[in-house]
């Protein structure tokens, strides 16, 4: 037992000794740079003015937004919409309009056609005309058996709201 703790002891020795010199080594290398003159800052770049430019197209339809919502705020212009944050949000205004899938219709016993959505966690929900679905305040004009029809109401960039179409299309059949 002694024979261990005496080559533990010499071992430890050892390591603190070679530590010892590797820290001295970088004292010394410190110092030389410490005692070293500091060295020169370049000068800022110059840079040359940019000219000015005149945008003479203002009135034209801006290149930065889609062709589509372009025409829509035309359209809209003059008619003001706002959202109803008074309404108690239905159950599918929770899921973004992008992961609801369409997934049939059917006739109701009082002939109007019912559609059914599918939402991301696999349920399947009854939707009617009036109904509002998606985050953007959806609501559904139309139903039939290939697509449903619904009137988004979205910031139109400004200060205001705009009605945007948006569709839900056919695209497989229950599972």
């Amino acid at each position: 037992m002694n024979l261990f703790k005496m080559i533990g002891g010499i071992s430890l020795a050892v390591v603190l000794v070679g530590c010892d010199s590797r820290i001295d080594a970088v004292n010394q290398q410190m110092a030389s740079i410490r005692s070293q003159p500091p060295l020169p800052i370049e000068p800022a770049p110059s840079f040359d003015a940019v000219p000015s430019f005149d945008y003479s197209a203002q009135q034209l339809r801006s290149p930065f937004l889609p062709s589509s919502l372009a025409n829509e705020l035309k359209i809209m212009a003059g008619k003001r919409v706002y959202p109803n944050l008074a309404r108690q949000p239905e159950q599918l205004e929770s899921y973004a309009l992008e992961s609801l899938n369409f997934k049939g219709s059917m006739k109701a016993q009082s002939g109007q056609i019912v559609g059914l959505i599918q939402t991301p966690d696999g349920k399947v929900e009854r939707v009617q005309k009036g109904n509002y679905l998606g985050m953007n305040q959806g609501r559904i004009i139309s139903i039939n058996p290939t697509r449903i029809d619904l009137l988004e109401i979205v910031p139109d960039g400004r200060d205001g709201y705009i009605e945007r179409p948006r569709s839900l299309i056919l695209i497989g059949q229950l599972d």
